[in-house]
């Protein structure tokens, strides 16, 4: 990690960029096969299946007897782990259901919002390097609670042409309707267009790598919505001398874990504990199976020692993290000043990595700086909501001359007469 003593605010934004890959001309060769899944359906998405995946499959579509036999495969320990945490995000994402209510916003107008699950939506879920089936629990249970009709699910297929059984058994569980193998770009397509029996949906969510991001935003233009965008996988630290130095390193290193391109950021008052972090990071990362592709994710990456915590928290809201620790005595008082981040961890037991599996919280978070302006995955994301207005004869009386002054002054003719025609025949009746 980079270190850097007491940045300038004018430095901040050239020192908190987040890591560039080489886009030369991708979203061009992305489009150029999105245009083929759109023209010619299944076959192109067989065809880059095969060279993408290196498999050639028989049938897309993952059968009865694959789930059940994956079911048998997966360790029961592993099982029970899983259905713990679907209880818990079950149980958080659930309470955010809304009741309908009906506000009188004037005599005789009656207004209300009705919350209508969106009907078939899409779920992407990375399945190469780390099969991702905490990400089946975080979409697909808001799905469920919100009431999808139909929840497809689309993961890359291995050179055996099988499906991780957690995916597999996580899906089952959630009640996933439809699963396919499908990963990359040709699995964004096919949910997007349809192709074969992938049917097309109304909505994408979930993660991936740049062309599976690329992808997402190239059919959310005109085709279909997308969840958000989204980047590389992020972490920032607050800390004090209260925080455990061996504590943030091991929350560093497993948002680093995730891939080459993650960033991760280490803010303190304290140029001594950022010491003693990068001892705990070498020592740590000798145990890591990822090892190589953390300290790629650390030559991203950042510590800062800044003068003041008021510092500190102006920084992180510049930066918008995707996740956001806070180590420090008071993380209470500091969380209530943070206004951008995707999601926050307070205090010293309060790793990242129970967000990203068990807390119940949910983990497809806004990247990118992104967290400035979008929410991470919560049960609106599967709803539509839909007003309704009710007015009575004594309300149009009431709102009408109010509506005629407004349409008159934008001088929409039609609007005006459409109250006025209403209220002279009120008039008339009397």
């Amino acid at each position: 990690m980079k270190r850097y003593i007491n940045p300038s605010p004018e430095e901040w934004p050239e020192i908190l960029k987040r890591p560039l890959f080489n886009a030369t001309d991708l979203a061009g060769r992305v489009q150029g096969i999105l245009d083929e899944i759109k023209a010619e359906g299944e076959t192109a998405v067989r065809k880059y299946t095969e060279q993408f995946d290196g498999v050639v499959l028989q049938d897309l579509t993952v059968s009865e007897a694959e789930i059940d036999e994956a079911v048998g495969l997966t360790d029961p320990e592993l099982k029970s782990a899983i259905e713990n945490a679907a209880a818990n995000i079950l149980r958080f994402h659930a309470q955010q259901m809304q009741e309908l209510t009906k506000v009188e916003t004037s005599p005789g107008v009656i207004c209300w919002q009705k919350s209508v699950a969106i009907e078939k939506v899409g779920l992407y879920i990375p399945g190469g390097s780390a099969p991702l089936f905490s990400t089946v629990l975080m979409l697909a249970l808001p799905a469920k609670i919100a009431g999808c009709r139909e929840i497809v699910l689309c993961t890359p297929p291995g050179k055996d042409g099988k499906i991780n059984p957690a995916i597999l058994f996580a899906a089952k569980l959630v009640g996933v309707t439809k699963i396919f193998k499908l990963g990359g770009v040709q699995a964004i397509g096919a949910m997007a267009y349809g192709a074969g029996d992938v049917p097309k949906v109304n909505k994408i969510f979930g993660p991936g790598n740049q062309y599976v991001m690329a992808a997402k935003q190239l059919v959310s233009i005109s085709d279909v919505a997308i969840d958000m965008p989204a980047g590389p996988s992020e972490v920032a630290v607050m800390a004090d001398d209260s925080a455990n130095a061996a504590f943030v390193a091991s929350d560093l290193l497993s948002q680093a874990e995730h891939g080459p391109d993650s960033q991760v950021i280490l803010v303190s008052k304290s140029e001594k504990l950022i010491s003693e972090v990068e001892v705990e990071l070498e020592k740590q990362l000798n145990e890591l199976s990822r090892a190589e592709i953390a300290v790629k994710a650390l030559q991203n990456s950042v510590a800062i020692v800044l003068n003041s915590e008021f510092e500190m928290i102006e920084m992180i809201n510049e930066y918008a993290p995707e996740h956001l620790i806070i180590s420090m005595n008071n993380y209470l008082e500091v969380a209530d000043k943070i206004t951008n981040a995707g999601s926050v961890f307070l205090g010293n037991y309060t790793p990242e990595s129970a967000g990203d599996y068990a807390s119940g919280t949910n983990h497809t978070l806004p990247t990118n700086g992104w967290a400035r302006s979008f929410s991470g995955v919560n049960l609106d994301s599967f709803i539509r909501k839909i007003t309704f207005q009710e007015i009575s004869r004594n309300g149009i009386q009431n709102l009408g001359p109010v509506i005629e002054i407004m349409a008159a002054a934008e001088q929409l003719d039609a609007h005006k007469n459409a109250v006025t025609l209403r209220l002279e025949e009120i008039k008339n009746k009397k």
